[in-house]
């Protein structure tokens, strides 16, 4: 049994504790059937989350967005692994219990702090299109985007899974557990069964219709017509095959033999719009090292993933911009406090949409937009107290002659984040992806299919001028994942990310300021009110503080709109005490340390 501390802490929002309580609910035990139980150090995290209390540990602690994951990498550390050893494991372990957000068949960002080097390497398991893709794949006969479900559901959608040889990547560069043995925990799920969570069982209620179209996904989340409930035992025997063949073979195991012609079976043989994914786009696919982008915020070092990911980018640019403010005298229920960072926000996500995308196909102005002068002058235009009527991409210094047009993408809010430190000091932050929910929802040897293509702009020019994340063969899709390791003087201080959508930039960037300006521990600032401001219109959490804001912003000049933002931010600070984990409880995961 892990030992887990507990601390206090200050703030729990009540729409919050009824969102994570619902989450929550441990499913009844079914008599001889499957793995229903919850360790008494997991019934203890959740209890401190409901709480709105952060966990405590010194040696290791591991974040993620269902328990059974986070058990499982908790046995990895315990037993001496490194984070990226009990990645492995809890990355298994959530494509199978939690399938709607990643798994072996979508993509992924692992950003890494090395405990011996204090080297920050980051690693792009992405998805790409396939070598057979046109800008035009959604469009239709007359040159006109697709509907967003029209282009998802089905094969046309999927790009080249990159989980699974991330996985083996970063095993390969930094682990020192037995490779199959980090798959056993996984595999024995798999076949002995786990219980349907609450979220899990909603979600498939809510997407029936889309989740029947196919008969072997129907068949694994409508048994008999009829959605899975919580509770339900649900064995995946196929998926245990597919991690043996993996276990056995490595990455090859996936990309290329059984696995890889049922991918590519799923995809081209689809009842529904087919896709173009082939077995030489499976063969060809590899992890990319890029350099991570780091930015300047409070004295501390904002590290993350650069393109394809607009994520640190957008985050270095906002944090740059609120640099010259003082949040911390204004507060966290003070308008101007949101105002500014709202408007710094616009200005990011107008960049973004003219200029970030796939570096190896286009040219990205990564250090021209992270310049601390463009960036003083672009705050210079918020400092005025008002609200711009638009906020328009801005002019980076750059040494190629920049003729993108924007390039609007419909992100959906679905993914997950984990966080990991291990006793070496070595820290992990990776997030995890298929898309939208269920992604394509086709089913591959055991596991869902992503659709992640719908990422990419589905015009491929504007007004003749060519949009930079169009479509092309073989390039990777712009994403906001933005998995994020901040440190201090060297070392990190804060692990941490976030699902969600292209609202993953504004959760982290919120998280970011509610702990190193106004002080928050990980716990409050993880399940802190959102408010988000991408193009205008001012988001608010309803149920949460953040909604007593609503009047306030409208008397700045805010369209503002009340509503769901299910993050699913997990955090790890670092500090002379030792570690504290923070799990957001809009969702279902919990914090383990020892």
């Amino acid at each position: 049994m892990h030992r887990v501390g507990l601390i206090v802490a200050l703030w729990m929002t009540a729409g919050a504790v009824a969102a994570q309580q619902t989450a929550d609910t441990v499913a009844p035990e079914a008599a001889g059937a499957g793995r229903v139980e919850t360790s008494a150090s997991v019934a203890a995290s959740q209890q401190a989350k409901a709480e709105g209390r952060a966990v405590a540990a010194q040696d290791w602690m591991v974040v993620a967005a269902h328990p059974l994951a986070v058990e499982a990498g908790a046995d990895v550390l315990a037993a001496g692994g490194t984070a990226a050893d009990a990645m492995v494991a809890v990355q298994a372990v959530l494509g199978l219990v939690e399938p709607q957000s990643s798994g072996l068949g979508g993509g992924a960002f692992l950003v890494w702090h090395d405990g011996a080097t204090g080297e920050i390497t980051t690693l792009d398991g992405r998805e790409t299109a396939s070598l057979e893709a046109t800008p035009r794949l959604f469009q239709n006969e007359a040159g006109e985007p697709l509907g967003f479900f029209e282009a998802v559901v089905g094969g046309r959608s999927v790009g080249t899974p990159g989980t699974p040889a991330l996985m083996a990547e970063a095993h390969a560069r930094w682990g020192r557990a037995n490779w199959p043995d980090l798959l056993k925990p996984a595999i024995s799920l798999a076949e002995e069964g786990f219980a349907v969570s609450p979220r899990l069982a909603m979600l498939v209620a809510n997407d029936a219709e889309r989740l029947a179209v196919d008969p072997a996904t129907a068949d694994y989340f409508l048994p008999g017509g009829v959605p899975l409930a919580a509770g339900d035992i649900l064995r995946n025997p196929a998926y245990a095959e597919t991690l043996r063949r993996i276990a056995d073979h490595g990455e090859a195991g996936f990309y290329t033999g059984p696995v890889a012609a049922a991918i590519t079976e799923a995809v081209q043989g689809a009842n529904h719009n087919p896709g173009l994914l082939g077995p030489l786009d499976l063969a060809i696919y590899r992890v990319k090292e890029r350099a991570a982008v780091c930015a300047p915020y409070r004295g501390h070092e904002v590290c993350g993933m650069g393109p394809p990911s607009s994520g640190a980018v957008a985050v270095g640019q906002i944090l740059g911009m609120l640099e010259g403010s003082d949040l911390a005298a204004l507060g966290a229920r003070n308008p101007e406090s949101w105002r500014l960072i709202g408007e710094a926000s616009r200005l990011a996500f107008a960049d973004r949409g003219r200029y970030l995308a796939d570096s190896d196909f286009v040219p990205v102005p990564v250090q021209g937009l992270l310049d601390p002068a463009y960036l003083a002058d672009r705050a210079a235009l918020i400092a005025d107290g008002g609200v711009l009527e638009e906020a328009i991409a801005g002019e980076p210094e750059f040494d190629h002659t920049l003729l993108w047009s924007d390039g609007p993408t419909l992100e959906q809010p679905a993914t997950t984040h984990i966080s990991i430190v291990d006793s070496e000091g070595n820290a992990l932050s990776m997030t995890s992806t298929i898309e939208n929910a269920f992604g394509a929802r086709l089913m591959a040897a055991g596991f869902l299919l992503n659709n992640e293509l719908t990422d990419f702009s589905f015009r491929s020019h504007e007004g003749g001028v060519p949009v930079a994340n169009r479509v092309e063969p073989g390039k990777r899709p712009r994403s906001s994942m933005s998995p994020t390791i901040v440190r201090q003087d060297g070392q990190p201080v804060l692990v941490l990310g976030s699902p969600g959508g292209s609202g993953i930039i504004g959760y982290v960037v919120n998280a970011l300021v509610a702990h190193l300006d106004w002080g928050m521990d990980v716990q409050e600032a993880v399940q802190m009110g959102h408010l988000l401001n991408r193009f205008g219109i001012y988001d608010l959490e309803e149920g949460s503080e953040a909604a007593d804001l609503a009047a306030p912003l409208e008397a700045l000049g805010y369209e503002v709109r009340l509503g769901a933002q299910t993050s699913g931010l997990h955090a790890i600070s670092l500090g002379p005490d030792g570690l504290l984990g923070g799990a957001d409880p809009r969702r279902e995961g919990v914090a383990l340390g020892e």
